[in-house]
């Protein structure tokens, strides 16, 4: 076996133009197929990350029976939650653990009535990570402070709708602790505006020290949220999570926005059948190099009849040339893809065109920028491997089918 491999090696290159034609045809599809995967994964954290943000983060820690509740917001305490949060930032991959107290409620003025959901929030800790409280994104008055009290901060959409601005008071109604209706006269304090209507007429923020005192929560919080550095890749927390706390319910994005869940499913199935045409184009040009190369090379597959390699041994032979032809192949279109991908990731592609196009572009600002994903890479280089082995197949039988004699007398 060693010196079939030894064999196929030194048959590879022999004639070095047509390998290299082939390994750099390869390594063009693999690299392109590296770099897509990342110019995906870029506009993927980049808009889907954002939407899990506003939409309540990568991973929830709430109160048992959360789930099950029939409401949509039900007023469950957790606790204090500074136990999950310490739990939560101890983890690798955790960017932020943020307590909230939620509940669901409605607005309303001379214009009707608004259903809305009450997030209280701690301003100083969302700062650096809500896309809400970006400065970009503030187009009147001022954001949330913690000492803030019968103060609200609500999106362009709802202001809109409503016909209010900083510094009107509007009437608030949540369901509080004991399910009843608490109702307090709040002041806008500030207007925000992410250029998502629908999202921004679902939402308002309050401090969390005010949802506290209207709801009667005294110190304790509903969730605590958690933003990841990756995207899909919450998984092993929230396994670590399960391990190190009791007596919460934790999900992921997953559960709590499924539509979303669905939409990166159907990507990624789109995305494989994409790839499979790729790599089957590839595999249709390896075919026939493989095949092309057997009838050149039929006077040699003779002499290795004459000289006693037995029709498996050299059907080996061939096979193993199209395995290294596909390794070979797969690792220069990964250095490639990884070189681009790399460049890339470090200047940003400019989307600044799109952001107008449609509501939800506006949430991945005005650059994507790609990211080399290695699980998956690997994935396509043993595509690119299986691939170039399963093209080699029919050739390597049919070289082993030749009969030694007839083979050194073709010309």
């Amino acid at each position: 076996m060693i010196l079939l491999l030894k064999l196929a090696w030194r048959n590879l290159w022999r004639n070095r133009r047509r390998t290299l034609l082939v390994v750099m045809a390869m390594g063009m599809m693999m690299s392109f197929l590296v770099m897509y995967d990342g110019m995906l994964f870029g506009f993927e954290s980049a808009v889907y990350g954002n939407a899990i943000k506003l939409s309540g983060g990568n991973i929830q820690i709430r109160a048992i029976g959360y789930e099950d509740s029939y409401s949509a917001n039900p007023m469950l305490a957790l606790g204090d939650g500074i136990d999950a949060v310490a739990a939560a930032e101890a983890q690798s991959g955790v960017d932020a653990a943020l307590r909230h107290a939620n509940t669901g409620g409605f607005l309303s003025n001379h214009e009707g009535v608004f259903p809305i959901g009450i997030f209280g929030i701690e301003p100083e800790r969302e700062k650096s990570i809500n896309p809400i409280m970006q400065n970009e994104f503030l187009v009147d008055g001022r954001f949330l402070q913690a000492d803030d009290e019968d103060v609200i901060f609500i999106g362009q959409g709802l202001a809109d709708a409503m016909d209010v601005s900083v510094g009107d008071r509007i009437p608030m109604s949540g369901k509080a602790i004991n399910e009843e209706m608490n109702k307090r006269t709040m002041t806008v304090i500030g207007i925000y505006d992410i250029n998502l209507a629908s999202l921004e007429r679902q939402s308002v923020y309050i401090s969390l020290n005010a949802a506290q005192d209207i709801y009667g929560l005294g110190d304790n919080v509903t969730e605590v949220i958690l933003f990841t550095e990756t995207t899909g890749k919450e998984a092993p927390i929230v396994k670590a999570l399960n391990s190190s706390l009791t007596g919460y319910e934790i999900t992921t994005w997953k559960t709590s926005i499924p539509e979303l869940s669905s939409t990166v499913e159907m990507k990624n199935a789109v995305m494989t059948g994409f790839s499979a045409v790729i790599l089957g184009i590839a595999a249709i040009g390896i075919f026939n190099i493989l095949l092309m190369a057997i009838y050149e090379r039929t006077q040699e597959i003779g002499l290795l009849g004459a000289i006693g390699l037995k029709p498996r041994q050299i059907s080996f032979l061939f096979l193993f040339e199209g395995i290294m032809i596909g390794i070979v192949g797969a690792v220069v279109g990964t250095f490639m893809g990884y070189i681009i991908t790399a460049l890339l990731g470090i200047y940003g592609i400019n989307y600044a065109f799109a952001v107008d196009m449609m509501d939800y572009m506006a949430l991945m600002g005005t650059h994507i920028y790609p990211a080399f994903d290695i699980n998956l890479t690997l994935q396509r280089a043993a595509m690119v491997a299986v691939i170039s082995t399963l093209a080699a197949l029919y050739p390597a039988v049919e070289a082993s089918r030749r009969e030694p004699a007839d083979a050194l007398h073709h010309v």
